[in-house]
Protein backbone atom coordinates (compact mmCIF):
# COMPACT_ATOMS: atom_id res chain seq x y z
CA UNK A 1 0.00 0.00 0.00
CA UNK A 2 1.43 3.39 -1.02
CA UNK A 3 0.82 6.93 0.17
CA UNK A 4 0.45 9.30 -2.79
CA UNK A 5 0.44 13.07 -2.86
CA UNK A 6 -3.04 14.47 -3.33
CA UNK A 7 -2.17 17.48 -5.46
CA UNK A 8 -0.98 17.14 -9.02
CA UNK A 9 2.73 17.85 -9.33
CA UNK A 10 3.54 21.23 -10.88
CA UNK A 11 5.33 21.33 -14.22
CA UNK A 12 7.34 24.55 -13.80
CA UNK A 13 11.05 23.81 -13.56
CA UNK A 14 12.91 27.12 -13.37
CA UNK A 15 12.74 30.46 -11.62
CA UNK A 16 13.50 32.31 -14.88
CA UNK A 17 11.92 29.83 -17.25
CA UNK A 18 8.79 27.75 -17.60
CA UNK A 19 9.67 24.12 -18.27
CA UNK A 20 7.27 21.40 -19.31
CA UNK A 21 8.06 17.77 -19.92
CA UNK A 22 6.42 16.70 -23.15
CA UNK A 23 6.50 13.33 -24.92
CA UNK A 24 7.21 13.06 -28.62
CA UNK A 25 6.97 9.91 -30.72
CA UNK A 26 10.67 9.24 -30.18
CA UNK A 27 11.59 10.57 -26.76
CA UNK A 28 10.57 12.80 -23.92
CA UNK A 29 12.79 15.79 -23.29
CA UNK A 30 12.84 18.85 -21.09
CA UNK A 31 11.76 21.96 -22.94
CA UNK A 32 12.45 25.30 -21.30
CA UNK A 33 10.31 28.17 -22.58
CA UNK A 34 12.08 31.46 -22.00
CA UNK A 35 10.21 34.19 -20.13
CA UNK A 36 13.22 36.48 -19.83
CA UNK A 37 16.36 37.18 -21.82
CA UNK A 38 18.89 34.55 -20.80
CA UNK A 39 22.14 33.76 -22.57
CA UNK A 40 22.68 30.05 -23.17
CA UNK A 41 26.41 30.46 -23.81
CA UNK A 42 27.13 29.50 -20.21
CA UNK A 43 24.93 26.44 -20.38
CA UNK A 44 26.08 24.13 -23.22
CA UNK A 45 23.48 21.51 -22.24
CA UNK A 46 20.72 23.81 -23.55
CA UNK A 47 20.39 24.80 -27.19
CA UNK A 48 18.35 27.74 -28.44
CA UNK A 49 15.74 26.92 -31.07
CA UNK A 50 14.12 29.15 -33.70
CA UNK A 51 10.75 29.13 -31.93
CA UNK A 52 12.15 30.88 -28.87
CA UNK A 53 12.49 27.80 -26.71
CA UNK A 54 15.45 26.08 -25.16
CA UNK A 55 15.68 22.32 -25.13
CA UNK A 56 18.04 19.94 -23.41
CA UNK A 57 20.74 18.95 -25.87
CA UNK A 58 22.19 15.51 -25.02
CA UNK A 59 24.94 16.02 -27.61
CA UNK A 60 26.54 18.76 -25.51
CA UNK A 61 26.38 17.09 -22.10
CA UNK A 62 29.71 16.52 -20.32
CA UNK A 63 30.87 13.04 -21.30
CA UNK A 64 33.49 10.49 -20.38
CA UNK A 65 35.93 9.10 -22.96
CA UNK A 66 33.31 6.68 -24.28
CA UNK A 67 29.92 7.81 -23.01
CA UNK A 68 27.97 5.01 -24.65
CA UNK A 69 30.12 2.36 -22.99
CA UNK A 70 29.99 4.22 -19.69
CA UNK A 71 26.20 4.47 -19.70
CA UNK A 72 25.86 0.81 -20.66
CA UNK A 73 28.30 -0.33 -17.97
CA UNK A 74 26.67 1.98 -15.42
CA UNK A 75 23.24 0.49 -16.18
CA UNK A 76 24.61 -3.04 -15.79
CA UNK A 77 26.20 -2.03 -12.49
CA UNK A 78 22.90 -0.49 -11.35
CA UNK A 79 20.90 -3.65 -12.10
CA UNK A 80 23.43 -6.08 -10.61
CA UNK A 81 24.13 -3.86 -7.60
CA UNK A 82 20.45 -3.26 -6.85
CA UNK A 83 19.62 -6.97 -7.07
CA UNK A 84 22.50 -7.92 -4.78
CA UNK A 85 21.57 -5.19 -2.29
CA UNK A 86 17.91 -6.28 -2.25
CA UNK A 87 18.95 -9.86 -1.48
CA UNK A 88 21.44 -8.87 1.24
CA UNK A 89 19.24 -6.28 2.93
CA UNK A 90 15.87 -8.00 2.51
CA UNK A 91 15.83 -9.15 6.20
CA UNK A 92 16.55 -5.57 7.32
CA UNK A 93 13.83 -4.23 5.06
CA UNK A 94 11.36 -6.80 6.37
CA UNK A 95 12.01 -5.78 9.98
CA UNK A 96 11.74 -2.09 9.04
CA UNK A 97 8.40 -2.71 7.31
CA UNK A 98 6.99 -4.52 10.35
CA UNK A 99 8.11 -1.76 12.75
CA UNK A 100 6.67 0.99 10.53
CA UNK A 101 3.33 -0.82 10.41
CA UNK A 102 3.25 -1.50 14.16
CA UNK A 103 4.07 2.13 15.03
CA UNK A 104 0.75 3.65 13.96
CA UNK A 105 -0.92 1.18 11.60
CA UNK A 106 -0.34 3.43 8.61
CA UNK A 107 1.06 2.50 5.20
CA UNK A 108 4.51 0.92 4.88
CA UNK A 109 5.73 3.03 1.99
CA UNK A 110 5.69 6.70 1.08
CA UNK A 111 5.50 7.38 -2.66
CA UNK A 112 6.42 10.91 -3.69
CA UNK A 113 6.77 12.68 -7.02
CA UNK A 114 10.39 13.53 -7.81
CA UNK A 115 12.09 15.05 -10.86
CA UNK A 116 14.55 12.85 -12.70
CA UNK A 117 16.59 12.73 -15.91
CA UNK A 118 15.71 15.51 -18.39
CA UNK A 119 12.84 16.68 -16.17
CA UNK A 120 10.89 13.40 -16.20
CA UNK A 121 8.79 12.99 -13.08
CA UNK A 122 8.57 9.62 -11.34
CA UNK A 123 7.29 8.13 -8.10
CA UNK A 124 10.16 7.80 -5.63
CA UNK A 125 9.73 5.11 -2.96
CA UNK A 126 10.71 5.26 0.70
CA UNK A 127 9.75 3.55 3.91
CA UNK A 128 7.35 5.95 5.61
CA UNK A 129 9.27 7.74 8.36
CA UNK A 130 6.70 10.41 9.23
CA UNK A 131 3.22 10.47 10.67
CA UNK A 132 0.28 9.88 8.36
CA UNK A 133 -0.58 12.96 6.23
CA UNK A 134 2.71 14.64 7.15
CA UNK A 135 2.65 16.73 3.94
CA UNK A 136 -0.30 18.72 5.29
CA UNK A 137 1.93 20.22 7.97
CA UNK A 138 4.76 21.24 5.63
CA UNK A 139 3.54 24.82 5.18
CA UNK A 140 3.48 25.35 8.96
CA UNK A 141 7.11 24.23 9.30
CA UNK A 142 8.67 26.15 6.41
CA UNK A 143 10.04 28.81 8.76
CA UNK A 144 12.07 26.12 10.57
CA UNK A 145 14.09 25.18 7.48
CA UNK A 146 17.72 24.70 8.56
CA UNK A 147 18.83 25.78 5.06
CA UNK A 148 18.63 29.49 4.31
CA UNK A 149 18.14 28.57 0.64
CA UNK A 150 14.49 27.75 -0.10
CA UNK A 151 15.52 25.36 -2.89
CA UNK A 152 15.99 22.68 -0.23
CA UNK A 153 14.03 21.94 2.94
CA UNK A 154 15.52 20.20 5.99
CA UNK A 155 14.60 20.27 9.68
CA UNK A 156 17.05 18.60 12.11
CA UNK A 157 14.30 17.65 14.59
CA UNK A 158 11.25 17.44 12.38
CA UNK A 159 8.25 16.86 14.72
CA UNK A 160 6.49 14.83 12.01
CA UNK A 161 9.09 12.06 12.13
CA UNK A 162 8.10 8.97 14.16
CA UNK A 163 10.45 7.21 16.58
CA UNK A 164 11.14 4.41 14.13
CA UNK A 165 11.41 6.99 11.36
CA UNK A 166 14.34 8.65 13.13
CA UNK A 167 16.17 5.32 13.25
CA UNK A 168 15.40 4.60 9.62
CA UNK A 169 16.57 8.04 8.53
CA UNK A 170 19.83 8.04 10.49
CA UNK A 171 20.68 4.62 9.10
CA UNK A 172 19.36 5.46 5.59
CA UNK A 173 17.21 2.31 5.72
CA UNK A 174 14.21 4.45 4.75
CA UNK A 175 15.72 4.89 1.28
CA UNK A 176 16.29 1.19 0.56
CA UNK A 177 13.00 0.85 -1.41
CA UNK A 178 14.60 3.19 -3.97
CA UNK A 179 16.55 0.14 -5.13
CA UNK A 180 13.30 -0.67 -6.96
CA UNK A 181 13.49 2.75 -8.64
CA UNK A 182 17.01 1.82 -9.74
CA UNK A 183 15.81 -1.48 -11.24
CA UNK A 184 13.04 0.39 -13.10
CA UNK A 185 15.64 2.72 -14.62
CA UNK A 186 14.28 5.86 -12.95
CA UNK A 187 17.32 6.21 -10.70
CA UNK A 188 20.93 5.08 -10.57
CA UNK A 189 23.07 3.88 -7.68
CA UNK A 190 25.15 7.05 -8.05
CA UNK A 191 23.87 10.48 -9.07
CA UNK A 192 22.45 13.72 -7.62
CA UNK A 193 19.66 13.10 -5.15
CA UNK A 194 16.19 13.44 -6.77
CA UNK A 195 14.56 16.81 -6.18
CA UNK A 196 10.94 17.65 -5.44
CA UNK A 197 8.97 19.55 -8.12
CA UNK A 198 8.50 22.49 -5.71
CA UNK A 199 12.29 22.64 -5.24
CA UNK A 200 12.94 22.53 -9.00
CA UNK A 201 10.50 25.44 -9.42
CA UNK A 202 13.13 27.63 -7.79
CA UNK A 203 16.06 26.35 -9.87
CA UNK A 204 18.19 28.75 -11.88
CA UNK A 205 19.62 27.83 -15.27
CA UNK A 206 22.76 26.56 -13.60
CA UNK A 207 20.77 24.45 -11.13
CA UNK A 208 18.94 22.74 -14.01
CA UNK A 209 22.15 20.96 -14.94
CA UNK A 210 21.40 18.53 -12.12
CA UNK A 211 18.73 17.08 -14.42
CA UNK A 212 21.30 16.08 -17.05
CA UNK A 213 21.85 12.70 -15.37
CA UNK A 214 19.70 10.18 -13.55
CA UNK A 215 19.22 10.90 -9.85
CA UNK A 216 20.97 8.47 -7.54
CA UNK A 217 20.87 6.73 -4.18
CA UNK A 218 24.19 8.27 -3.25
CA UNK A 219 26.31 11.14 -4.51
CA UNK A 220 29.36 13.19 -3.62
CA UNK A 221 27.66 15.38 -1.01
CA UNK A 222 25.91 12.36 0.52
CA UNK A 223 29.35 11.15 1.62
CA UNK A 224 30.62 14.65 2.46
CA UNK A 225 28.26 15.92 5.15
CA UNK A 226 24.83 15.25 3.63
CA UNK A 227 22.17 17.63 4.97
CA UNK A 228 24.76 19.78 6.77
CA UNK A 229 25.82 21.18 3.40
CA UNK A 230 24.00 24.18 1.93
CA UNK A 231 22.32 23.86 -1.45
CA UNK A 232 25.08 25.83 -3.29
CA UNK A 233 27.63 23.41 -1.79
CA UNK A 234 25.52 20.42 -2.81
CA UNK A 235 25.10 21.86 -6.31
CA UNK A 236 28.84 22.45 -6.74
CA UNK A 237 29.58 18.84 -5.82
CA UNK A 238 26.81 17.54 -8.11
CA UNK A 239 28.13 19.55 -11.07
CA UNK A 240 31.67 18.34 -10.37
CA UNK A 241 30.37 14.78 -10.52
CA UNK A 242 28.40 15.40 -13.74
CA UNK A 243 31.46 16.87 -15.45
CA UNK A 244 33.77 14.02 -14.38
CA UNK A 245 31.56 10.93 -14.49
CA UNK A 246 33.34 7.58 -14.70
CA UNK A 247 32.88 4.05 -13.42
CA UNK A 248 35.87 4.53 -11.13
CA UNK A 249 34.26 7.58 -9.50
CA UNK A 250 30.96 5.72 -9.16
CA UNK A 251 32.67 2.77 -7.47
CA UNK A 252 34.56 5.09 -5.11
CA UNK A 253 31.36 6.89 -4.09
CA UNK A 254 29.58 3.58 -3.46
CA UNK A 255 32.51 2.46 -1.27
CA UNK A 256 32.48 5.76 0.65
CA UNK A 257 28.73 5.49 1.21
CA UNK A 258 29.12 2.59 3.66
CA UNK A 259 31.19 4.49 6.29
CA UNK A 260 29.11 7.64 5.67
CA UNK A 261 25.91 5.75 6.49
CA UNK A 262 27.45 4.10 9.54
CA UNK A 263 28.65 7.45 10.90
CA UNK A 264 25.21 9.05 10.29
CA UNK A 265 27.01 12.36 9.70
CA UNK A 266 24.46 14.96 8.56
CA UNK A 267 21.61 12.44 8.53
CA UNK A 268 18.25 13.62 9.89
Amino acid sequence: MLVHEDAAAPRVYSQNATATAERSSQARKLRVHRTSTVSTDQFPAFELEMNGTCSLNPQSLPVSTDREFYLFAKRVMDIVGALIALVIFSPVMLVAAVLVKLTDGGSLFYSQTRVGLNGREFRCLKFRSMVVDADKYHVHLSSHNSHSDSRTFKIPNDPRVTWIGRILRRSSIDEMPQLLNVLRGEMSLVGPRPALPREVQGYTWQDLRRLEVKPGLTCTWQVSGRSRLSFPEQLALDLEYIENQSLWIDLKLIAKTVPAVLSADGAY
